[in-house]
């Protein structure tokens, strides 16, 4: 049986997801990010050293990383379904775009949501002033200019084909939901790329993405 360690508002719904693409069957462990630290809670140590989600496990097998678990669960239980062909262009894309997600498109966000933090959080009211300004710089000079890119990179890859593989949904588009979710609730997208907007009121209508909300249990990055 397929268990997926589950932190709530995590990339771990994701994994719920595409579980629920393949119609496979699994079970739920659920964790609670720290109040104040929004971190992980230190029993997701218990499953992999580094504490951190999405995990799963499956009749002894670990595989932690979103990206890995994709490909894991795809060429274990995909059968052909929700990757391309090898040797395809649309393959190539489906790789590309597996990867990309992590690798590239979730680096400024992240450093949007450190600086976010560093500007509002609490501190001494000598520092507070220095604070609020670095953080202010480093978002008005780099950070957000790099989403910018970003977003209008995605916008125009939907320009050619409604999915990010191709023609047809895949695992990759399930991959890049939780960097446009994150751009949609922090990263400044908005009606100005409607092709994005569009990607996301479509994986949003799936009815595999809507049971897997319902398994994994509220999701504020929708919000």
């Amino acid at each position: 049986m397929i268990v997926v360690h589950h932190l709530n508002n995590s990339r771990s719904q994701r994994v719920l997801w595409l579980l629920e693409e393949l119609g496979l069957a699994y079970e739920i462990v659920r964790y609670q990010r720290d109040r104040k630290t929004m971190l992980a809670p230190p029993e997701l140590r218990a499953i992999h050293p580094l504490g951190k989600s999405p995990v799963i496990s499956d009749d002894g097998i670990v595989v932690a990383e979103s990206g890995a678990i994709v490909e894991y669960l795809v060429e274990t239980y995909g059968h052909g379904r929700m990757v391309p062909p090898a040797g395809t262009a649309e393959r190539r894309r489906w790789t590309y775009f597996l990867h990309y997600a992590e690798g590239s498109a979730m680096a400024p966000l992240l450093m949007k949501l450190v600086f976010d933090r560093v500007e509002t959080s609490p501190a001494p009211f000598f520092v507070k002033p220095i604070a609020r300004a670095i953080a202010q710089k480093v978002k008005g000079t780099y950070i957000q200019p790099q989403i910018e890119m970003h977003l209008d990179y995605l916008e125009a890859e939907l320009g050619k084909s409604p999915w990010f593989a191709g023609a047809e949904f895949s695992a990759a588009d399930i991959q890049m939901s939780f960097p446009l979710e994150a751009a949609a609730a922090r990263g400044g997208l908005n009606a100005s790329r409607p092709k994005l907007l569009d990607f996301l009121q479509r994986i949003h209508s799936r009815p595999a993405f809507q049971r897997a909300l319902e398994r994994g249990g509220p999701y504020e990055l929708l919000k």
